[in-house]
C-alpha cells in the first residue's frame, strides 16, 4: 500500500514536471515567435528608413546639382557680358584710328595742295625775276647814256647800290617775317605738336609716363576689371591714372603724366593683387593707404636732401615739393639728384669766393621745385619755383636766385650766377645727360667754330651746354642790320652742318673800341 502511494506520489511528481516542462516550452516558443515578429518589424522599419534616406539624398544630389549649374550659367553670362564690353571698347578704339587715319590723310591732301601754291608761286618769281634782268638791261644802257661812264665802272656802282639796299631791305624783311612768325608760332606749334602726338608715340614719352605692373597669371585681368567694369573705374577714379589692360602678357600698364600719382597707383595695384581682395570699397581703402606711403616716401626723400645739404629751417610744406622732383626726371636725370648736386657744387663755389655756404647750398636743393608742380601750373618751372619758395617764405635772395637760374629774371646777386654756374655744371657735364666727354668738347668746338668762320666775328663763346652761342662782332663792319642777317645765317649753317638736341640760341653783340694815348 505505502508502495502504491510512492508510485503515485512519484507519478503525479513526474507528471507535474512534464506539465510545467510543457508550459514552459509553449511559453518559450511563444516567446521565440515574437522576437521574430519583432526582428521582422525592426529589419521592415529599417529598410523603409534606408530608402528615404537614399531619396532624402538623391533629391538633395540634384538640388545641388542644379545649383551648381544656376552659378555657372551666371558667372558664364558675366564673363560673355564682360568679352562683349570690351569688344565694344575695342571696337570704339578702332573706329577712333580709322578717324586719326583719315584725318591725316586730309592733312596730306592740304599739304600737296599749299605745295602745289608754293610750286606756282616759284614760277611767277622767276617770271618775274627774268622781267627784272630785261629791265635791269635796259637800265645800264640808260646809265651809260647819261652819265658817260664804262659799262664796268657803271656795274660796279650799281651792284654796290643795290647790295646795299638789298641787305638793308633784307634785314628789314627778316624782322617783319620774324615779328610775324612769332604771332603765329604759339597757334601754329600747337597744332604741330597735336598732329605729332597723335601720329607718334615715342619710347621718351612712354618712359616717363608710363609703369608697368607685373601679374602672377592672365587671369588676375578680369578681376582687376571686375563685374561691368567697375573695379577698374573704381581705380581710375581713386588714382587719377589710366590703366591700360591689352594683350601684353601678365602685364598692366599704368599711364599718366603726374609721377607721383602713378607711383600711387602701381602701390596700390602692386597691395591688391598681393592681397587678393578687389572691389570698389577694398580699392578706395588700399589707396588711401598707398597715397600715405607716397606722401611719407616724398616727405622722408625731401628731409634726406635737406639734411645731406646741411640745409635747416625749410617749411614742411616745401620739404614735400623738393621730396616729388624724387619722381621727376629731366633729359633722363633724376631732378633730386640732380637739385642736391647743384647744391653741393653751389656752396663750393661760394666757399671759394669766401660767401654764405649754407645759402648757396638752399639756393641750389631749390632752384629746380617748380618742376615739381610744372605739369599742374602753366609757366617756366623757374618762375613757378620762385613763387612757390616766396609762399612759404623763402628769403628774397633765394627767390631771386630760383626765378634767374635760366635768366627768365635778371641776375641780381653774386648767388644768382653761381646757381646758375652750378645748374650748368650738374646738368651739362660730361655723362650727366648721357653724352661723351669726346662728343661734348667737338660739339662746343663746332658750334665756335661755324660762328668764327663768318667775317666781321671776334670772339664767340658757346654757353648753356652748347644752348646759347654769344658771338662778339665788330661795330666798324657789322650794324645792326648786319647783326640781323649775321645771327640768322649762323643759325642756318649751325642747322646744315650740325645735330643738336633742342634749339641752340645765337646771340650777337656789336663790339665798340675806343682807345686813347696819354700825353706827357
Amino acid at each position: 500500500m505505502e508502495y502504491m502511494i510512492v508510485l503515485f506520489s512519484a507519478l503525479i511528481i513526474i507528471g507535474s514536471g512534464v506539465i510545467t516542462f510543457l508550459v514552459l516550452k509553449k511559453k518559450l516558443n511563444q516567446e521565440s515567435t515574437d522576437i521574430e515578429k519583432n526582428q521582422a518589424i525592426l529589419l521592415e522599419e529599417a529598410k523603409r528608413k534606408a530608402e528615404t534616406l537614399l531619396k532624402e539624398a538623391k533629391l538633395e544630389a540634384k538640388s545641388r546639382l542644379l545649383e551648381m549649374k544656376s552659378d555657372f550659367d551666371t558667372e558664364t553670362a558675366e564673363t560673355r557680358a564682360d568679352l562683349k564690353k570690351e569688344e565694344r571698347r575695342l571696337s570704339k578704339k578702332s573706329e577712333k584710328l580709322d578717324k586719326l587715319e583719315e584725318q591725316s590723310a586730309k592733312r596730306e591732301q592740304e599739304l600737296n595742295r599749299k605745295d602745289k601754291d608754293v610750286q606756282k608761286k616759284h614760277d611767277n618769281a622767276s617770271k618775274m625775276e627774268g622781267q627784272y634782268h630785261n629791265l635791269l638791261e635796259e637800265t645800264k644802257k640808260e646809265l651809260e647814256k647819261v652819265s658817260g661812264l664804262t659799262s664796268e665802272e657803271a656795274k660796279d656802282l650799281l651792284l654796290k647800290a643795290m647790295a646795299e639796299d638789298a641787305k638793308h631791305e633784307g634785314a628789314k624783311l627778316i624782322k617783319k617775317i620774324t615779328s610775324e612768325a612769332k604771332e603765329q608760332a604759339d597757334k601754329e606749334a600747337k597744332k604741330i605738336i597735336a598732329t605729332s602726338i597723335q601720329r607718334y608715340a615715342g619710347d621718351y614719352v612712354a618712359e616717363r609716363t608710363v609703369s608697368v605692373v607685373h601679374l602672377p597669371g592672365d587671369e588676375m585681368k578680369g578681376r582687376i576689371i571686375g563685374r561691368e567694369g567697375r573695379n577698374i573705374r573704381a581705380l581710375e577714379a581713386a588714382t587719377g591714372i589710366d590703366l591700360i589692360i591689352d594683350d601684353t602678357p601678365e602685364a598692366v600698364i599704368l599711364s599718366g603724366f603726374n609721377p607721383v600719382r602713378r607711383e600711387v597707383a602701381r602701390l596700390s595695384l602692386e597691395k591688391l593683387i598681393s592681397d587678393g581682395r578687389i572691389h570698389p570699397a577694398r580699392i578706395e581703402d588700399v589707396v588711401e593707404r598707398a597715397t600715405e606711403e607716397v606722401d611719407q616716401t616724398i616727405k622722408e626723400a625731401g628731409e634726406q636732401a635737406a639734411f645731406d645739404l646741411g640745409v635747416h629751417g625749410i617749411d614742411s610744406e616745401l620739404i614735400k615739393v623738393v621730396g616729388k622732383l624724387k619722381f621727376r626726371t629731366s633729359y633722363a636725370q633724376n631732378v633730386l639728384q640732380h637739385s642736391v648736386e647743384v647744391g653741393f657744387l653751389a656752396g663750393t663755389i661760394a666757399a671759394e669766393l669766401g660767401l654764405n655756404v649754407k645759402l648757396a647750398r638752399r639756393m641750389g636743393l631749390l632752384h629746380d621745385i617748380g618742376k615739381a608742380v610744372d605739369h599742374e601750373i602753366d609757366g617756366a618751372h623757374a618762375i613757378i619755383g620762385a613763387k612757390l619758395a616766396k609762399k612759404y617764405g623763402e628769403h628774397e635772395n633765394v627767390i631771386n636766385a630760383i626765378a634767374a637760374h635760366h635768366e627768365d629774371q635778371m641776375p641780381e646777386t653774386v648767388y644768382d650766377y653761381i646757381v646758375q654756374a652750378g645748374d650748368a655744371l650738374s646738368g651739362a657735364r660730361p655723362g650727366a645727360r648721357k653724352e661723351s666727354l669726346e662728343n661734348y668738347i667737338k660739339r662746343l668746338e663746332d658750334l665756335e667754330g661755324i660762328a668764327n668762320a663768318f667775317d666781321g666775328v671776334v670772339n664767340t663763346y658757346a654757353i648753356q651746354a652748347g644752348r646759347e652761342i654769344r658771338v662778339i662782332a665788330e661795330s666798324e663792319k657789322i650794324n645792326d642790320d648786319d647783326a640781323t642777317m649775321l645771327s640768322r645765317d649762323i643759325a642756318r649753317q649751325i642747322e646744315d652742318k650740325m645735330t643738336f638736341p633742342g634749339q641752340v640760341k645765337v646771340v650777337v653783340i656789336g663790339e665798340t673800341r675806343a682807345v686813347e694815348y696819354t700825353k706827357k
